[in-house]
């Protein structure tokens, strides 16, 4: 389901000014290298604050694009990024289609909220992710119910770059501390499982790099 993103980049986050502030956010950055597994820490609009080399590593392979790089925005980039598909596996209902239901609730709660407006308007601008968002995304959580757009405890398909990894799975565990959460972030670790224990390779729909997908969601034009 990945697209072209249109429009031009947000403006970057600014950084908090306390020296306090700085001197945790730096010392939380060095707690991340400690995890072996892939870990950010995100804000509200899902632009990356920090990341750990774990999470670079999983997406090293990813060609540059101008507004949805995973070091940016996460959630950019799992909508928009041509290369999304190649890392995230299942990727519709496994990582779209939930992370769009996150877009959702973040404008119920935040309607005004410019940043995510202007996401909402780039969506409603592809006619294929519009859908997605007004068609799909409702049939889908009524068919898996409410629960399968939560984050915080899912198991997600992964194709790591890492040959000894390969096809595996991962748990998202979401977590924060005080000051984190007054920063108005959250950590999202996607703690990778032994391969061994991941469910029986199946055979991938390989389509060329950067050609657009449909969501099988949504009706085919013409359809």
């Amino acid at each position: 389901m990945a697209h072209q993103a249109g429009g031009q980049r947000p403006a970057p986050r600014p950084v908090p000014e306390t020296c306090e502030t700085q001197a945790y956010l730096q010392d939380y950055g060095a707690l991340l290298e400690y995890v072996s597994c892939p870990s950010l820490v995100v804000d509200r609009h899902w632009n990356v604050v920090m990341a750990n080399s774990a999470f670079e590593t999983l997406f090293q392979g990813v060609r540059p694009h101008p507004t949805a790089m995973p070091g940016e925005n996460f959630l950019r980039f799992v909508l928009f990024h041509p290369d999304a598909g190649e890392i995230l596996g299942e990727h519709e209902p496994g990582w779209c289609l939930p992370m769009m239901a996150q877009v959702r609730s973040a404008l119920e709660a935040h309607a005004h909220d410019h940043e995510l407006q202007a996401l909402r308007r780039e969506i409603a601008q592809d006619p294929i992710m519009e859908a997605a968002y007004r068609q799909g995304l409702p049939h889908w959580i009524r068919a898996v119910g409410e629960a399968a757009a939560r984050l915080d405890g899912a198991v997600r398909l992964l194709h790591h770059p890492d040959p000894r990894r390969g096809r595996t799975e991962c748990r998202i565990v979401e977590e924060s501390s005080r000051p984190l959460l007054e920063l108005g972030y959250r950590r999202l670790t996607m703690i990778l499982r032994d391969p061994r224990r991941s469910a029986a390779p199946v055979r991938r729909q390989r389509r060329p790099r950067g050609a657009a997908s449909h969501l099988t969601v949504v009706p085919s034009p013409g359809n």
